[in-house]
């Protein structure tokens, strides 16, 4: 059990993951006896008794809550591997039994795993605790003739106004994801009027803006992709498809140069399971060619990893192509899809396991967390190749991370899941590049952040820390002051909202920051003004379910953060 303990354990677990398991459902509900498959069967283990109705349900619990970081087969990522007999690293789930697996679903850890009592059931739990103690079910494919049949173009390019049907400033809307409800809101940012709620993929992870900032992308857990037309007077989903049964990334083509101009031309949605990218046109989603990303791992022992999944995706502005963060075999694919339908691919080893990044401010470095080794993988674009790896704090979490500029030059931070700190990394030439010149420490115990985010029009660095056990530290967000790098205000849940706060996002002119309450009594969201720290609005309406993240469209698509 130590050593279940010990690892930089469950780190994006809260986030909901809709599963594929409804295209493998069982028929019957006849019990499913399990015992160990090896010669230690008999060590006084129980027999697992588990229906299949049982199986069903406790999948679908298990996608929704736990997968994100422990994998759809259960052989672990950030958190441990959960396989009844262990992987030579981590306890067998039968070996800790209901009791041990009790303990860690109940409680969480402190390096981020949020305590699940009182958001499950009893009967949940104790499910649970029978569920891991069994083999995981098997991942179907999903190729490129299924993912065509899930290819819904609603409104054709042809019916699509050709200019903006009203007189609103697209550049600040923002795109709310609600992601229990799996909708997102598209507000105005000037005027704070909702223009839209609408359906999409359950649980959306992300939006992005189209390079020319006319439609947003969102992607859910479920992997589909909804394709939101801003110009209507209505915001309105005018294509959808699924690129995967539980997904993460998406993306699109931001080059115009030399080799060509790929504005708006191509999407790319990148899959948990299938471990999977689909290239799409985008502007109608009609898939044009999916690539698997099982493969070698970055170590050099030649282990060859099935559930490779792909964890973030970033479009660069100064070649075409994508960074693709390989997240199990740490591995970044940079994808040249200047050919979709057989894309030239580059495969750089770094460390496991990636997770999310984004570019410093030159835009030629793109820097991604490697948060169960503790580092951050510095990867030279423009000639594909690795320039460093950064050791940092306990597992870092950095979204798409923060670039600011002070008396110790051009520096991009990243904020930590298992420690209060946050590092500062110096991106200019010289004798410290790539070095963190500083850290500096939020108040209170532990970490439990997921994000960061400033404005170069800002003078204030804000952080979250949604994934802290304590409640009164994950109900605030905390301001550091750019220029010292050093802790200035912590603030607290303004009144009529109840939850834990999460993701910043700036707007147009870097003097507003947009919060989100989420996992609590009241969902709310929270506009402050960056200057005086004061609150300027919260929106409780009835229409406000569970928000997350928040993506202003200047902001995404110039990659302002």
């Amino acid at each position: 059990m130590s050593n279940f303990k010990s690892f930089y354990v469950l780190t994006l677990t809260f986030i909901f993951f809709t599963v594929f398991f409804q295209n493998c459902k069982q028929k019957e509900s006849k019990p499913i006896t399990t015992t160990s498959n090896t010669s230690v069967a008999s060590k006084n283990r129980p027999v697992i008794d588990i229906s299949e109705a049982e199986m069903e349900t406790a999948s679908q619990i298990y996608f929704n809550r736990c997968a994100g970081c422990h994998g759809a087969s259960r052989k672990g990522a950030t958190g441990p591997s959960l396989l009844p007999e262990g992987d030579g690293k981590f306890a067998a789930t039968r070996d800790l039994g209901a009791p041990g697996l009790r303990v860690f679903i109940e409680n969480g850890t402190p390096k981020g795993m949020p305590e699940w009592k009182g958001i499950l059931s009893e009967q949940e739990i104790e499910l649970l605790t029978r569920f891991l103690q069994v083999d995981p079910p098997a991942i179907p494919p999903l190729e490129l003739a299924d993912v065509k049949k899930t290819w819904n173009l609603i409104v054709p390019v042809d019916q699509r106004p050709t200019a903006p049907q009203h007189k609103r400033n697209i550049k600040n809307y923002f795109g709310v994801i609600m992601r229990d409800a799996g909708k997102v809101a598209i507000i105005d940012g000037d005027t704070k009027e909702k223009l839209a709620v609408l359906k999409t993929g359950f649980a959306v992870h992300i939006l992005r803006p189209s390079a020319s900032g006319r439609y947003f992308y969102s992607i859910g857990r479920d992997g589909k992709i909804s394709m939101i037309d801003l110009f209507p007077k209505e915001p309105q989903v005018v294509a959808e498809v699924k690129t995967a049964f539980d997904a993460r990334s998406v993306d699109v083509s931001k080059y115009k140069g030399p080799k060509g101009d790929f504005i708006d031309k191509y999407i790319i949605g990148g899959g948990y399971n299938p471990s999977q990218f689909v290239i799409f046109d985008a502007q109608t989603l009609e898939p044009l060619s999916v690539t698997h990303t099982s493969g070698e791992a970055c170590d050099g022992d030649k282990e060859f990893i099935e559930e490779a999944r792909v964890a973030s995706i970033v479009a660069s502005h100064t070649d075409p192509l994508w960074v693709v963060n390989v997240k199990e075999t740490g591995m970044v694919w940079l994808v040249d899809y200047t050919d979709p339908v057989n894309p030239a691919i580059s495969k750089i080893p770094t460390a496991r396991f990636l997770h999310d990044g984004g570019f410093e401010s030159t835009g030629k470095y793109f820097m991604v967390a490697a948060n169960a080794n503790n580092k951050v993988v510095v990867i030279d674009v423009p000639n594909k190749k690795l320039e460093k790896i950064v050791d940092v704090g306990t597992t870092p979490h950095p979204g798409r991370g923060a670039n600011l500029k002070n008396d110790l030059g051009n520096l991009w931070a990243t904020c930590h899941l298992g420690d209060n700190s946050i590092s500062f990394i110096k991106t200019d030439p010289g004798p410290d590049q790539w070095k963190v010149v500083k850290t500096a420490n939020m108040p209170g115990n532990g970490g439990g952040s997921l994000f960061l985010k400033t404005h170069p029009k800002s003078k204030h660095l804000w952080v979250d820390r949604a994934l802290n056990p304590d409640s009164t530290l994950n109900s605030a967000v905390y301001v550091f002051d750019i220029n010292t790098l050093e802790f200035k205000k912590k603030i607290e849940m303004p009144k009529g909202a109840n939850g834990r706060m999460v993701h910043m996002e700036y707007n147009v002119a870097g003097n507003e920051v947009w919060v989100s309450v989420f996992m609590g009594h009241q969902s709310a969201l929270l506009v402050y003004d960056d200057k005086t720290l004061k609150l300027k609005k919260m929106f409780t309406d009835a229409w406000i379910e569970n928000p997350t993240g928040k993506f202003n469209v200047n902001n995404t698509v110039s990659d302002i953060y």
